[in-house]
């Protein structure tokens, strides 16, 4: 019997054969490739590699195995498995559509921008390279580029900047790096005016409610910086040297390597402004400024599937607005008006990435940041605390019909004034813990549904539940439509950009029963790409629309205290955005509208949100004389907007330049800035008396007019 019983198992063996165990990678262009689709014909079963390209998988007998992924020819192997073997597969780009492959991190499933339902819009390494040899220092320009974002000013004195999206103030946009809410708060709207470009790879943006995955603040949208990674083979060594005509100097380095068990990746620079008084009235227009930025981060390998990041940043700020005597510290009685900001920055962060069988991905990171604030003016003075942490754990796991992830995270932040102070401030501590999860089911090959939903816990405003739902369907293989809309919230924070620093003294926190913002939104868009002859066109058509009940708003109950207040009305937003990019070789243009109608219900007098533009146009033409030469124009109009008490202002025209020019391993480029020296004071008193103690108006255009600066990029 136990010889019949053998036999009968060597012929089953004969017959069906026993899985093997059959693992390989696959790369393209020499690197692994993530994502890849692996399709095994005979059992009709799919997978995805790994990030380091590895797949196993089990096979028997005789089978074909298709390999597909975007921007690579489809490759069938055909395989007769008897034991454990390996494969090396290589796939050939297709150099047309190669050049249309976005991998976006903030996904969280590290999917092709093409296959998601939410619309992403990616600054590319090219654009982010360009900006360093304009505008090196900061990258509050380059957001400013995006149709749809619009950056404010917002004080006179001390240069800050507000970032709007859809026409919402910048409090209502989550700002991230590398997937971790890092700044806000008591940091004010300084964020976007310290952060390089050098330092970064590309630079992902959400327009819309984006709150489940990344929290409750993120209702206008959200913003993820990725920084640069170090790559196999490819060290990089560069700096930049740049000056301006407006007396700002910047210099940054960037250096980074690799190999197959660790790497690393350094940045280092700073910025030196001096005050300018651009028209002659005796206070700044632009603001002196001193800062360094120092950003190393290490990379340890473990083999193919694992990876852990360790980072830190160190960002120190010294800015100073007001009377230029004062500034030159030569203040007297006359002249003692000035606003002054130090500022540090200490932050730690690490994140560990796992891949698991079956293309799933284990995700778990942390941070931690201390900010303090030295805020020193001529009528007051204060210094302030505020330590800020995040962390999370996510799974992920893509199949062929469906990209999903699932996670918890843990954040807050705490407030803590620093004595001797003067001030009205209560020391504040929010902590929220969240649950969320989403997936993206292609239900067919046209249609992909993305459905999400999050749920936080905060310890001082309660809980939120934000559900999302987005549709993207492929009407042809050169048209895509996509719709979605979701949930969100804002719980009541101190500080904002809008707050002069001298009236920090009279700020007293929140009148009883304040609530938390809540929020919600709809985005949609038409998008079309094709070729025409030579010619790569792209026509995306959006609209948008966005609400936010009971906004909380700052009064003054009982003079000269100063409160937040949940209004009785909401903010909307609705609008669209259309723009037209085409290249022909060596030639690029783009013409962009963006129409935004923002209200505040809450004032039926004068409901019109200020300082939003109702129409914006925009142009740009680039050409590449030379692989060495390259300029490129473009211009802006802002049309009216509304002031606080209902009037509007006069439309405006702005426009820029560039020239670059390349030979051996560096680059210079020449640019201008605001060419026909478009400026609200030249126009308009910015200061108004008493001036020992002035008062500004609302800022709604440029004040520090044309100006010019030549950098210089060198990479060894």
């Amino acid at each position: 019997m136990k010889k019949i019983g053998i036999i009968i198992v060597y012929c089953i063996t004969c017959k069906f054969g026993l899985a093997q165990t059959l693992s390989g990678t696959v790369t393209g262009h020499g690197k692994p490739l993530q994502g890849v689709t692996i399709s095994v014909r005979s059992a009709h079963k799919t997978l995805l590699t790994d990030s380091a390209g590895f797949f196993s998988l089990p096979v028997s007998g005789k089978t074909v195995l298709r390999f597909s992924f975007t921007g690579y020819t489809e490759k069938d192997t055909a395989v007769d498995i008897t034991g454990p073997a390996t494969l090396s597969i290589n796939l050939e780009p297709v150099e047309e559509e190669l050049e249309d492959v976005v991998i976006v991190s903030s996904s969280r499933t590290n999917s092709r921008i093409e296959d998601l339902p939410t619309r992403v819009e990616v600054l590319g390494m090219e654009e982010v390279h360009e900006e360093n040899g304009i505008k090196p220092g900061n990258i509050a320009s380059l957001l400013g580029d995006i149709a749809g974002i619009q950056i404010q000013q917002t004080s006179a004195a001390t240069g800050n900047a507000d970032m709007r999206i859809q026409g919402l103030p910048g409090k209502y946009t989550q700002l991230l790096r590398d997937g971790m809410p890092l700044f806000g708060g008591y940091s004010g709207s300084f964020s976007i005016l310290q952060i390089p470009p050098l330092d970064l790879q590309q630079i992902e943006l959400v327009k819309g409610a984006s709150s489940t995955l990344y929290g409750g603040g993120a209702i206008a949208g959200m913003v993820n910086l990725i920084s640069k990674k170090p790559k196999t083979g490819n060290p990089e060594k560069s700096f930049t040297l740049n000056h301006s005509s407006l007396r700002e100097s910047n210099a940054n380095l960037f250096f980074s390597g690799r190999n197959e068990r660790a790497g690393y990746t350094l940045f280092a620079g700073g910025t030196l402004q001096d005050p300018v008084d651009v028209n002659k009235d005796g206070f700044s227009d632009v603001p002196s400024v001193k800062n360094v930025f120092v950003h190393p981060r290490i990379f340890l390998y473990g083999g193919r599937s694992s990876t852990v990041v360790l980072g830190y940043t160190l960002g120190f700020e010294d800015r100073n607005g007001g009377d230029m005597l004062a500034i030159d510290r030569k203040a007297n009685d006359q002249h003692p008006f000035f606003i002054r900001n130090r500022s540090w920055r200490n932050t730690a962060d690490i994140t560990w990435e796992k891949s698991l069988a079956g293309s799933a991905q284990l995700t778990v990171k942390g941070s931690g940041s201390f900010f303090n604030r030295d805020i020193s003016t001529h009528v007051f003075g204060m210094k302030g605390r505020q330590f800020t942490w995040y962390t999370e754990a996510a799974y992920s796991r893509k199949t062929e019909r469906h990209s999903w992830v699932a996670g918890v995270n843990f954040n807050g932040d705490r407030f803590t004034k620093q004595f001797p102070d003067s001030s009205l401030l209560p020391d504040e501590r929010n902590n929220v813990v969240g649950f969320f999860i989403q997936d993206d089911w292609k239900l067919h090959d046209k249609l992909t549904v993305q459905g999400g939903l999050r749920t936080d816990v905060h310890n001082r405003y309660g809980s939120f539940v934000l559900p999302r739902l987005s549709v993207m369907y492929r009407i042809s293989g050169a048209l895509t439509a996509r719709v979605g809309g979701g949930w969100g919230y804002k719980t009541p924070t101190l500080f904002n950009s809008e707050i002069d620093e001298r009236d920090y003294r009279f700020l007293a926190g929140y009148l009883p029963g304040t609530q938390a913002e809540r929020a919600f939104g709809v985005n949609s868009d038409l998008n079309y790409h094709t070729r025409l002859s030579n010619w790569k066109l792209t026509v995306n058509q959006a609209f948008f629309y966005n609400t936010v009940s009971h906004p909380l708003l700052l009064t003054q109950p009982a003079p000269p205290a100063l409160q937040y207040v949940n209004m009785n009305g909401s903010l909307q937003t609705t609008g669209s955005e259309t723009y037209v990019q085409a290249a022909y070789d060596e030639l690029e243009l783009y013409l962009g509208y963006v129409y935004t109608h923002a209200r505040r219900n809450y004032q039926p007098a004068n409901p019109n949100l200020p300082l939003i533009a109702r129409h914006k146009f925009a142009t740009v033409i680039a050409y590449a004389f030379s692989s060495r030469l390259r300029a490129g124009i473009e211009s802006s109009y802002t049309g009216r907007q509304y002031l606080d008490d209902g009037s509007t202002t006069q439309p405006y025209l702005f426009t820029a330049a560039m020239v670059r020019y390349a030979v051996g391993k560096m680059a210079f480029v020449l640019n201008c800035e605001n060419i026909f020296d478009y400026r609200q004071n030249k126009h308009h008193q910015v200061v108004f008396p008493p001036y020992t103690n002035p008062s500004f108006p609302e800022i709604w255009a440029p004040l520090d007019g044309r100006v010019a600066n030549l950098s210089m990029y060198v990479k060894f």
